[in-house]
């Protein structure tokens, strides 16, 4: 077995563990960490020319935020929810427009706008 195999299939038990023994906070916790990694790794790429790699790890940064937009409370979350939708579909176009025009200052924007609602989620715990 080759050192990345072995690595990627630590980090997967890993993953998967953390996952089991995770709080609903914790869960959007590691939401939000995986949208920052993302969209770090998208700007990597993007620096680097790798135009594929930038593509899938911006898919993969709208598919987390999607699965935070589903997982909204509109019911219970009032005005609050309203408002990290409306922030949740604006980062999901900033995405978008870094994507479609390779603009690293749209994923500056995105991940900075995301570390700003990621902080403030750390705060509730």
């Amino acid at each position: 077995m080759n050192y990345q195999v072995a690595a990627a299939s630590y980090n997967q038990v890993k993953t998967h563990s953390a996952l089991e023994d995770a709080s609903p906070h914790k869960l959007i916790d590691m939401l939000f960490d995986g949208l920052q990694e993302r969209i770090a790794q998208a700007k990597g790429a993007l620096q680097h020319k790798n135009i594929e790699l930038k593509g899938k790890k911006i898919n993969s940064a709208i598919n987390i935020i999607s699965g935070l937009r589903e997982n909204l409370n509109h019911d219970n979350g009032g005005e609050l929810a309203g408002n990290l939708e409306s922030l949740y579909v604006y980062i999901q176009q900033t995405l978008l427009e870094a994507h479609r025009n390779n603009d690293i200052s749209k994923l500056d924007e995105a991940a900075q706008l995301v570390d700003n609602v990621a902080s403030a989620w750390k705060q509730i715990a």
